[in-house]
């Protein structure tokens, strides 16, 4: 019998996955890596294990020269210089590499921040926007980790609204140094670095970012902060007092920061919500270890219905995240390979195909943030006392989740990023978004059709009539929102947070679904956890996809108006649920049983 030839992944447009639908052999998924790769995942691993962890609480301690060692230890490996090009020292590898080596990093937070920071918001703008001389300069010291990288945008008044910086430049009148004066906050290595980048406006104008070396006369380190959670890490504000820049330290443009500061944190979103599934692998593996081993009323809690409802769920969010993860950064490797060979293209060609994809990063950001927030919570209720002092995991991992929510733009912001980067593509064409409302409004307002649909054979249909069903929602509500509020739209801030959510919802889905389809289709053993995973999501997405249309719905219409868009809702949103609880107990059964993450 002739095998049917599997599709490559596919670099499609950023956001079109609200438009369009994918084949399995079209995404990327953790068990598409090569060995190369599996080799790699390993070696993060073992040295998150074994160098990492031991060190923890000396971490947390700011113990003098524990978190730079590290840092340099993980340098000797390759892991703070793959994004870094060959000719500068780096290893020039590929984003999916890039992206293994963060995930399996992950699993003591204040590391992972150091480490997060160092290699991508301290590193991609030098990478991207420097000068030969400036790259020739700067980027090896950084591959090694010799000197460590900061990246100073937020000041006490400008954190989310990061154009309205008061730090000023000054160019001296031969032409040779700006003088910076200003005071940068919440600096991510600060303490430890060597080589800053930071944004000021020139003349009060020009917003424009400049490298900043840590002997800089005129440059200041301050006090560190004393923090909820990442204890462990360095954050201390900077501050500039007639700082001495040689003019050749600008980088980039004059007046053209903006598309550092926007560009590099794409990628910044984007390798924090792949640090919050290693967090969140790390994580539910204590909260399996613990019920299995912990045992009430004469058996483990293991066994109970409610504690494998919490590590069901945690898993399934994780299943979620992780398949959005590589999926994107598969897209993202597609479309640097469609650049040809490494000679023939440019950091600003590769940085351009990654902004292809804004929107993905910023979902990935705002999901995998709350969902290692869900995994931890449940893990704290899930060891009870123990869960709540310090000689336990649980209350360390519960404090460093919170701060995800907030860094490389906080959820709220992301969330308006999402829904206005969608509606912005469609108005300027780029993204036929608009013409798909259209369609799918003149549809929703046709009667309902009573044909059964046509059974396909093909596993999961349920969970893909939700998908599609979910689908029209997004474009439901967001067709509604934008005739109501027209441009103005921008200022609505809660429908527009509701409409990321629904759009969010459908990525998750999607992913996972095709994830779970791509595994049976190998006929992995895995699959069958994939697909109880995919049921429960599905079932999850349609209720928070639904509660979220509603609420854009009675911001935008009253009367009879919203009556009829209310019942052409509750026809979108028709489905036969599964039975949850049998599915929570298949998962949790798994975890349990592998004492971790099922795949």
């Amino acid at each position: 019998m002739p095998t049917t030839a599997v599709s490559p992944v596919v670099a499609a447009k950023g956001g079109s996955f609200l438009i369009e639908t994918r084949t399995p052999g079209e995404v990327f998924t953790p068990e598409d890596l090569n060995e190369e790769q599996r080799q790699m995942a390993a070696t993060a691993a073992k040295f998150a294990r074994d160098e990492v962890l031991p060190l923890a609480a000396d971490i947390d301690a700011k113990k003098p020269d524990v978190l730079a060692g590290l840092l340099r230890k993980a340098a000797e490996l390759g892991f703070t210089s793959v994004d870094i090009p060959e000719e500068y020292g780096g290893l020039g590898m590929d984003k999916t590499t890039s992206t293994i080596i963060t995930d399996h990093l992950s699993i003591q937070a204040s590391f992972s921040t150091a480490f997060g920071a160092h290699i991508g918001i301290a590193t991609l703008p030098l990478v991207w926007y420097g000068t030969e001389e400036q790259k020739k300069r700067y980027l090896p010291k950084l591959a090694t980790a010799e000197w460590i990288g900061g990246y100073g945008l937020s000041e006490a008044t400008s954190g989310s609204d990061a154009m309205n910086v008061r730090t000023r430049a000054t160019l001296s009148a031969d032409g040779s140094t700006y003088a910076l004066n200003g005071e940068k906050m919440w600096i991510t290595n600060c303490g430890i670095a060597g080589l800053y980048t930071v944004f000021a406006k020139i003349d009060g104008e020009k917003f424009s970012a400049f490298l900043i070396e840590r002997n800089t006369p005129g440059l200041t380190v301050g006090a560190e902060e004393h923090k909820l959670g990442i204890r462990g890490s360095s954050t201390c504000p900077l501050v500039l007092q007639d700082c001495k820049v040689p003019a050749e330290n600008l980088l980039g443009e004059p007046g053209k920061g903006h598309h550092i500061a926007f560009n590099v944190l794409n990628m910044g979103r984007f390798k924090l919500g792949v640090a919050c599934v290693g967090g969140a692998r790390n994580a539910l593996g204590h909260m399996v270890r613990y019920a299995k081993e912990r045992k009430a009323f004469g058996k483990p809690i293991a066994e109970f219905g409610l504690i494998q409802r919490k590590i069901s769920q945690s898993a399934t969010r994780l299943y979620a995240a992780e398949s959005m993860a590589y999926r994107t950064v598969g897209m993202i490797d597609a479309a640097l390979e469609q650049l040809g060979e490494h000679a023939s293209r440019s950091p600003r060609d590769i940085q351009r195909r990654i902004e292809e994809y804004a929107v993905e990063c910023s979902i990935l950001k705002v999901y995998g943030s709350e969902m290692l927030s869900l995994v931890c919570d449940e893990l704290v209720a899930t060891m009870g006392g123990y869960g709540y002092v310090e000689e336990y995991p649980a209350e360390r991992l519960y404090r460093d989740a919170r701060i995800n929510r907030i860094f490389e733009g906080t959820n709220e912001i992301n969330r308006m990023i999402i829904t206005g980067w969608m509606m912005k593509r469609a108005m300027a064409g780029e993204l036929p978004l608009m013409s798909a409302i259209k369609s799918l409004m003149d549809e929703v307002m046709q009667p309902p059709s009573f044909d059964a649909a046509e059974d396909t054979g093909e596993a999961l249909t349920r969970e893909a009539d939700i998908l599609a069903a979910i689908r029209k929602i997004a474009l439901f509500a967001a067709g509604v929102a934008s005739q109501r509020f027209m441009t103005a739209l921008q200022d609505q801030q809660e429908v527009m947070a509701d409409l990321a959510d629904i759009i969010t919802q459908v990525f998750a889905l999607e992913s996972s679904l095709l994830r779970a389809r791509k595994l049976a289709a190998a006929n992995k053993s895995s699959a069958a956890v994939a697909f109880a995973m995919t049921s429960l999501l599905a079932d999850e997405s349609m209720a928070m996809a639904e509660q979220s249309a509603r609420r854009v719905l009675a911001a935008c219409g009253e009367g009879d108006m919203l009556r009829t868009q209310l019942a052409i809702l509750r026809r979108l949103t028709r489905y036969t649920p599964m039975d949850a609880v049998a599915l929570s107990h298949t998962v949790a059964k798994q975890c349990v049983q592998l004492e971790r993450y099922p795949l």
